[in-house]
């Protein structure tokens, strides 16, 4: 089963910092990053995740920078800012709330 995109739509930003805590990173291995570690449950499309760095990048939560992977291709990098780091706590703070208020209204049926 895969996750629906309007239902996560508003933590991508919160995935995507997540992964930027320790080190910065590129679009592709993002993408995988979340593709493996959700064993495929939610697949971020290419657009989604450039329009998630376009916008975090202009409200000052990431940085790009231009780098080099492994096998000499050129390639956009992100990193989080120290402003990304805090707007990342106020997103993990705000997910617990949700979960809690959303708790209330899943009804499970045996």
């Amino acid at each position: 089963m895969e996750i629906s995109s309007d239902v996560i739509r508003g933590y991508n930003d919160t995935i995507i910092l997540s992964l930027l805590l320790d080190s910065p990173s590129y679009g592709y291995e993002i993408s995988k990053r979340i593709r493996d570690l959700t064993d495929d449950a939610y697949i971020i499309k290419e657009t989604t995740l450039y329009s998630a760095f376009t916008r975090m990048e202009k409200n000052g939560y990431v940085e790009s920078f231009a780098g080099f992977a492994d096998n000499g291709k050129r390639r956009t990098y992100y990193r989080i800012t120290d402003k990304g780091r805090q707007y990342y706590q106020e997103k993990c703070s705000e997910w617990e709330l949700t979960k809690k208020v959303i708790e209330h209204f899943i009804r499970k049926e045996s």
